[in-house]
């Protein structure tokens, strides 16, 4: 199936956008949001304590990283994150997969993970940290909890919109439930579930912050309120900074692995 050529309508519905526009556009909207920030600063719009200018961002963000050890900070919350995604994968895909196939297994777990699913992963913190402690457990438990009930959603809906005729053909040609989910409704899932792992690994990096502000002494989250004790904003804003780009290159990497594992699709992730 061949791709529809991009548009040259700035506004054609749904019709795919060139990687010159892409890209342009991309560099453009940032270009704009820290024009104004330049703007906004140089001509004491904002209180420069309360918002300081890029530069000082800047400066702050490389002195963190050549003078602070602020890497090791970096390195540590990297970790927290993709061993509590990695293990909440492990949990959710399996059992997703299973919901989604077989209508006995959600009619037992459905009702249990939509009633989590709707509990705010943080109120969790105060019991997590009388069960674990201070170290490490507790945050890793807290980014588990926050991914792994929308993650199971996502797996079962993705399983149950695999076409009911593939299924139904494998049975008719006699093959085993073992053989139709693990070489039938899986790969066919696949593609949506890797979209899936993408989206929960950002409500990951978006829960690192808490996890790491409570009784934590390492990781971005811990140096941010170290610099709010001493009103250092540029230091916090160098700590979202990192965080998003952080969270923008796993984005990328997901789209990447998108890309190769299923070069055959139209769509693009």
């Amino acid at each position: 199936m061949q791709r529809s050529k991009p548009s040259r309508n700035f506004f054609a519905v749904r019709s795919p956008v060139g990687r010159v526009q892409g890209i342009i556009s991309a560099i453009g909207i940032w270009a704009v949001f820290f024009g104004f920030w330049i703007l906004a600063t140089s001509l004491g719009w904002v209180n420069d304590l309360l918002v300081p200018s890029p530069q000082k961002v800047l400066a702050a963000t490389f002195d963190l990283f050549v003078n602070r050890g602020f890497s090791s900070d970096v390195l540590i919350s990297v970790w927290r994150v993709f061993i509590s995604f990695a293990m909440a994968c492990a949990v959710a895909i399996p059992l997703g997969v299973a919901m989604g196939t077989f209508p006995s297994i959600a009619a037992i777990f459905a009702p249990f993970v939509s009633a989590w699913r709707y509990l705010p992963a943080p109120s969790f913190i105060p019991i997590l940290l009388m069960w674990f402690g201070t170290g490490e457990a507790p945050k890793l438990a807290l980014l588990f909890i926050g991914v792994i009930f929308f993650l199971i959603t996502l797996v079962m809906d993705h399983t149950k919109n695999v076409r009911k005729e593939l299924v139904e053909t494998a049975l008719t040609l006699g093959a085993s439930r073992y053989v139709v989910v693990l070489k039938i409704v899986f790969p066919a899932a696949l593609p949506d579930i890797v979209t899936a792992m993408r989206q929960m690994l950002a409500m990951a990096w978006t829960y690192l912050v808490i996890a790491e502000i409570v009784a934590s002494t390492t990781g971005i989250g811990a140096m941010m309120m170290r610099a709010r004790r001493f009103l250092k904003t540029d230091e916090i804003l160098s700590g979202i900074i990192v965080i998003g780009v952080l969270g923008l290159l796993t984005d990328l990497l997901f789209r990447v692995l998108h890309r190769r594992m299923f070069p055959y699709l139209e769509v693009k992730h």
